[in-house]
């Protein structure tokens, strides 16, 4: 299979690298949460050619990640904004910074600290089962198809967590 065609493969993540799959395209998006907007900022943040970011800009808007706003009509000139399912990248954005700074970061430790706003904190986000709260860990997910029946977690539990059901019933 040919890079270009990774976009057609009956794979969600393989969908989703087609749009954000390299490394300029991850830089813009940082860029983006950082609150650049305009082409020169990027550029000048990122280091990437003036064609190469055109490129990615383009695509990005193309596939509804960024929208272009015109903010000047003499020269007319535009800045690049997140839509909702630019900001649905957030995530992943996030798991790429906390990566790197636990396996990546130099000896004076991550250059970028997240701050939590409503509370204040410096933290690590952390994915999290939004029925239990639990931190999602890849030994306790498993892959279902499409067409497989969604499971009621009262109904089975997991090897060595006790369900609600199995308690109550002792």
């Amino acid at each position: 299979m040919r890079w270009n065609e990774i976009g057609e493969v009956d794979c969600s993540v393989a969908r989703a690298l087609s749009v954000v799959g390299d490394r300029w395209t991850l830089l813009v998006l940082r860029d983006a949460f950082l609150g650049v907007r305009r082409f020169e900022d990027f550029r000048a943040n990122t280091g990437a050619s003036r064609p190469l970011l055109t490129e990615r800009l383009t695509t990005l808007v193309e596939h509804g990640v960024l929208r272009r706003v015109r903010y000047q009509e003499r020269p007319e000139r535009y800045e690049y904004r997140l839509t909702e399912k630019g900001v649905g990248l957030y995530p992943v954005i996030v798991s790429l910074l906390a990566w790197g700074d636990r396996w990546m970061a130099g000896d004076d430790g991550p250059p970028v600290r997240l701050r939590h706003e409503p509370c204040g904190h410096t933290m690590t986000p952390e994915l999290a089962c939004p029925d239990c709260g639990g931190t999602i860990d890849p030994r306790d997910v498993r892959p279902a198809p499409r067409s497989a029946p969604v499971a009621d977690p009262r109904e089975t539990p997991r090897a060595g967590h006790a369900n609600s059901r199995t308690v109550a019933g002792k």
